[in-house]
Parts: C-alpha cells; structure tokens; sequence
C-alpha cells in the first residue's frame, strides 16, 4: 500500500499530538520534519522515525513526494507557510487561529482553491465525543432554532507567556488562544452562521502573574516575562439568523478556579456542552434534564487522533472536510472586530 507523506513544520508540544494522530494510521508515514531549532528537530525525527528533519521549512517543501504537513508554527508564521504549502503542491492542517488576521485568512484560503488542495483549520474541539453527540441532537431538530449561545474559558493564572504572550507572534493573548476554541464550536453548533456585529472588551490589568508560587503551569519553551497581550476579554456576537453568542476568556481572572463552560439555547431545548453533557426540556408537562449515556474521552489526545484521521480521509477519499478554511477565515473575521470594537468602544459590524 502506497502511504500518504506527511510533514510536521514547527516540532513544539503541539506537534507531538499532530505526530500521534498520524502514527495511528496504517496508510501514513511521517516523512520530514522543521523546526527553527536542529537539535528539536532532528530530536522529533527520531522520535517519529521520520526521514528528514530541517530547520528551514522552504526545504522541507522542496520534497515532491511529501503529501501533506501539518502547520504547527506561531500563529504569525501560519499565513507564510501554509501559503508556501499549498503552493507546493501540499494538503494543509495548520492549527488554530488560522492566521493573526481575516486578511492573512483570506488569502490563505483563496490560495488552497488556487492550488486545489485542501486547508483544514486545527478546530480539534469540534472532534471531541460530547461535541459529536450534542451535533447529533440539534441535527436531528432535537433542540429547534438555536438563538443563543454563551460560553467561557477562564483561567484564574495560566499565561504561558514566551510567544503567546508576545502580540507580534500571537496576535493576540486569552482571546486568540482560548476564546477562539469556544467562538468556534458555539458557532459549529449554531449551524455556522455568519456574524454581522459585535461589540467587545479586552483587559491588561493583571499580567502573567508569574510571581504565583505553588502552581504546576505550562509554560512556553521559549517562556519570559514578556507580555504585552490581555488579561480577559469579553464579547457579545450577533449573527446573519438573528441568534447572539455571548464569549468571556482569560489568561489571568480574579476568581476560585478555571471555568470552561458552553450553553446553548433553542426553540425546543437547550444543552449544556461543557462541563458536562446535558440537554435541558420538558416532557409530559414536565422540565426534565437529560444526560445521554456515552463513553466519556477526556484525553485531549484521542481527540486529535480522529482530527488527524479525518483530515487524512478527506485527502485520500475526497470526504467532506469538517473544518474548512472558510470557517477559519469567517473565526478571524470575528476576532478583528473584537479587538477593534475593544480599541474603539464602539460595536463593530463585519462588512463583506
């Protein structure tokens, strides 16, 4: 059998989770990796019994064998290399955010229709198992129209600092790293609609808070004290079906422990996603909650493991990508007007 090719550019700790997807799969080779640091990237090689490792990703694309790569680089990087990629010849999964911006988005995403290659965006969430089932539910006309959504993902101390907190790498802190998972899958949710306005605010008042003593965090592989992102930031989002989604994210928040929370509410039903699968309605006169029986995958592992053999099926068999490039781009759009609303204090309409 004639494996697929693939190659890892950036060799960070999300690679690693890239690498164990793909080792999963009988019909993929890891072929080459990059990293800006040799040692790194000779050190992945080995762990991933790959041919080449490189610290140039130019290099690595001049393989005309290779397939595939997935892009796990600073958020910066994202637009260059994914670009560079396509134009190779190369099918693309480049991790959350898709770019700094809606304008790298776009141009990324018109160059994979360009080369007619496939850009999936790394919105792992949307592969975890309650986010399957619930999918099913609202599907199925379970919970009617969905007219409202809010979500969380708060951390009392958790900056990584080193390049997420580094705007000119990140793009951007709390909001960029973590509330674009939630925005995300609230809108996946909701059917992917388009938003037309939002209105939102953005914090530094706490910093890093590196000074916290008796926490295990992690931290960057180039970790400093460097900040020059938000604390917290806070959104209200307005959609093209009339339905509105509400955000908060934080790297650092005043508060008794992390949240990651996600509700949404329809016609018919509502549904708890996180932190726990529930679906709230009435039956026979009665309000009922409904917990569906399932069994619960925690290891954020497992889930990049169907992300991966999902974008490698649609390579090799042509089946319907789950997160296409578009909603990457429509995800930047919405992050732009955030921080602008943020900037200006106004509310923020999307003009296409």
């Amino acid at each position: 059998m004639e494996k697929l090719k693939v190659g890892l550019i950036g060799a960070g700790s999300i690679s690693s989770f890239h690498a164990a997807g793909y080792k999963k799969l009988a019909n993929v080779e890891i072929y080459a990796v990059c990293d800006l640091m040799r040692e790194r990237a000779e050190a992945s090689r080995q762990a991933f019994g790959a041919k080449y490792a490189f610290t140039d990703y130019e290099e690595l694309l001049k393989l005309k064998e290779l397939d595939a790569v997935s892009v796990c680089t600073w958020n910066n990087t994202h637009a260059p290399v994914t670009i560079a990629s396509l134009q190779a010849g190369k099918h693309v999964l480049c991790e959350k955010p898709l770019a700094t911006n809606a304008k790298e988005a776009e141009a990324m995403s018109a160059a994979a229709g360009q080369a007619g290659k496939l850009l999936m965006v790394g919105f792992v969430r949307r592969f975890c198992r309650n986010t399957r089932i619930l999918k099913d539910f609202i599907d199925n006309g379970y919970l009617g129209d969905l007219y409202f959504a809010k979500t969380q993902y708060i951390r009392r101390c958790g900056n990584p600092c080193g390049w997420f907190s580094d705007r000119q790498r990140s793009g951007g802190g709390p909001l960029i790293d973590l509330g674009v998972h939630m925005i995300d899958l609230a809108r996946y949710l909701m059917g992917r609609p388009k938003a037309t306005a939002v209105s939102g605010v953005t914090f530094a008042n706490i910093g890093p808070r590196n000074n916290i003593k008796g926490l295990i965090r992690y931290r960057a592989v180039d970790f400093d004290d460097y900040c020059n992102v938000e604390d917290f930031a806070a959104a209200f989002i307005r959609f093209d079906n009339g339905a509105v989604l509400t955000v908060e994210t934080s790297f650092s928040q005043h508060i008794k422990e992390e949240q990651v929370a996600l509700e949404v509410f329809g016609t018919k039903a509502g549904a708890t996603l996180e932190p726990k699968l529930e679906l709230h309605s009435e039956l026979q006169d009665y309000l009922v909650d409904i917990t569906p029986v399932y069994s619960v995958e925690n290891d954020f592992a497992v889930f990049f493991e169907q992300e991966i053999a999902h974008f490698v099926d649609c390579i090799v068999n042509g089946t319907e990508c789950l997160a296409p490039s578009e909603d990457g781009v429509e995800l930047m759009r919405i992050l732009d007007a955030i921080y602008e609303s943020a900037g200006t204090g106004k509310e923020v309409s999307i003009i296409r």
